[in-house]
């Protein structure tokens, strides 16, 4: 994980100030034989009920107007999670003081965005992730735009 200000791109960010914004963040290792018991623990201790696989490319289908969605600044009501296990994504992600944080994961970071924190979600340049989401109820969760609430 790297993480900086947009406005500030040579000032980085640690996991101070992302635990201060709500953000969890922890580092794990891709092996599903290592990270399958800290992420049940995860799931327990959060209330996570079920959980997804996710995989973007730049041969997923009507790729482009699916990452327009994504990075159209949004919020969601419940905690968004994401570990990812191969590729690379940014969040940016709103500070308290509506400043642009941006959140570079890459294989084994682990990040949980809070409820109701704005933020969107590009691929880099590779155009590939893979990453688990982890849910607390059967349906996910929706996203709200920012200028729709």
């Amino acid at each position: 994980m790297h993480a900086y200000f947009l406005d500030e791109p040579q000032t980085a960010i640690g996991g101070a100030k992302l635990n201060e914004e709500g953000i969890f963040y922890v580092h794990m290792s891709t092996d599903r034989a290592v990270y399958a018991e800290p992420l049940a623990a995860l799931c327990a201790e959060r209330g996570y009920i079920s959980q997804d696989q996710v995989h973007l490319s730049a041969t997923t289908p009507n790729l482009e107007p699916l990452l327009d969605k994504f990075f159209s600044e949004h919020l969601h009501t419940d905690e968004e999670i994401r570990f990812v296990l191969e590729g690379e994504g940014i969040f940016d992600l709103r500070d308290k003081d509506d400043r642009w944080m941006r959140v570079h994961v890459v294989p084994g970071d682990l990040i949980i965005v809070p409820p109701h924190k704005y933020h969107r979600f590009a691929l880099t340049d590779a155009r590939l992730i893979t990453c688990k989401r982890l849910f607390q109820n059967q349906d996910g969760w929706a996203a709200i735009n920012r200028n729709a609430a």
